[in-house]
């Protein structure tokens, strides 16, 4: 079957998963309270926190333990306070939710603006890229990062701008990655029949929910990936490098 679009997943995917962990994360982590301090009195910053505050509690509903963000009738202190322990709680959680990558993405766009963030991709992206945008292929992102995030992070990255050569970007407002309804969706918005996108990612549960919507997919394995269960093997494709995918013209 012929592939006209590419919908690639980051972490793990074009970028290595330590590059997240180990820079991107922590980054965050130390940060944070110097961010809030700077950028108190910024619309930004408030609706970041108001929609964090407004998640948080959601999240009261169905979970236990979850540090919710003191009102806005409250002191800067104690607001950031409260923001400071809902962040690094959502973090050990690995959570993947809209509010805490919208704040993320906001504090990253510092970080790589100021030069101490370059987005880290594996040496045979650049060149599959350019390979397959050149041939006529679409490319987009999906990722659970915010749209800035994937944004600043191959718009920056350690070869350059390379924001060119992708038609359009997603993340999880779009829906989870886990959720075959966000394939479809995605169908929707590029105008590719399901069997004409080719699924990147290194997740056999995103693997699953794109096969179901009727996307093709390919599971990466990377250096530092999770390994995948022989079920997995045998279920989907698997590649270690873009170049050795072959795209039938």
């Amino acid at each position: 079957m012929t592939i006209n679009c590419l919908l690639l997943d980051i972490e793990g995917t074009t970028t290595s998963i330590s590059f997240v962990k180990d820079e991107l994360f922590p980054y965050i982590r130390k940060e944070l309270q110097t961010y809030l301090e700077a950028n108190w009195d910024s619309l930004e910053l408030q609706n970041d926190i108001e929609l964090l505050r407004k998640q948080a509690i959601e999240d009261t509903l169905t979970m236990v333990g979850v540090p919710e963000i003191a009102s806005s009738d409250q002191t800067p202190a104690s607001i950031m306070s409260s923001v400071i322990a809902n962040i690094n709680w959502q973090m050990d959680q690995d959570r993947k939710i809209t509010a805490l990558k919208q704040l993320q993405g906001h504090m990253w766009r510092e970080g790589y603006a100021s030069g101490e963030i370059h987005g880290h991709l594996y040496e045979d992206v650049e060149e599959a890229l350019k390979l397959w945008t050149s041939s006529g292929k679409k490319v987009y992102i999906y990722s659970s990062g915010s749209i800035e995030a994937q944004k600043l992070l191959f718009g920056h990255s350690v070869v350059g701008n390379l924001l060119q050569y992708f038609s359009g970007h997603f993340d999880t407002q779009i829906g989870l990655k886990i959720e075959t309804a966000s394939y479809r969706e995605i169908c929707k918005s590029t105008g590719f029949a399901p069997d004409e996108i080719l699924f990147l990612t290194d997740l056999p549960t995103e693997a699953i929910a794109a096969n179901e919507a009727g996307v093709q997919v390919k599971l990466l394995v990377r250096p530092g990936n999770a390994p995948l269960s022989e079920e997995i093997v045998q279920r989907f494709s698997i590649c270690h490098d873009f170049r050795e995918i072959k795209l039938i013209e």
